[in-house]
């Protein structure tokens, strides 16, 4: 049996001064709890404090899409899966979901990765060691289910 998505085992909690006059988690937190998520897998993948002291080479955020699927409170408790969808010898395109503990979604965020040397900085090509684990994982998530909300699009729909 396929694992529908591969999850992250860190479960995330949502800080006080994260919470809005909404009562609620603030949209930019979001983007931080996506972050912590994905530097956890980017560890995996040998990006890290410790590669950008060795090589001057790092990640930059290049497109970040989010949606707000459902309300997230103080005192919840969320994990975030990570897809790897697609790379190449620069950049890697993934899609993340943010599961609350009681098991429904309540963000999905999905993101173009660039590697970049710090010199320029300008986008470059990652070495082999990192790109073959990148592979790997490409790899073992094509053969998992594709999250629906892959490549959505912001717009507002139209009747007829």
């Amino acid at each position: 049996m396929t694992q529908k998505i591969p999850f992250i085992d860190t479960w995330l909690e949502i800080e006080p001064g994260w919470i809005d006059y909404n009562d609620h988690l603030n949209m930019g937190y979001y983007t931080v709890l996506f972050d912590r998520a994905a530097d956890v897998v980017f560890e995996q993948l040998g990006f890290g404090p410790e590669y950008i002291a060795r090589t001057n080479h790092t990640t930059f955020s290049g497109e970040f899409h989010l949606r707000y699927l459902r309300e997230v409170k103080l005192g919840d408790r969320l994990r975030s899966s990570f897809y790897l969808i697609d790379y190449d010898e620069k950049r890697f395109h993934t899609y993340q979901e943010l599961y609350h503990e009681d098991g429904w979604i309540s963000a999905s965020g999905e993101g173009l990765t660039l590697h970049v040397n710090l010199d320029g900085p300008k986008v470059a090509p990652m070495p082999e060691d990192i790109l073959g684990r990148i592979a790997a994982m490409a790899e073992a998530h094509s053969a998992l289910d594709r999250p629906e909300g892959i490549g959505r699009k912001i717009g507002i729909r139209r009747k007829g």
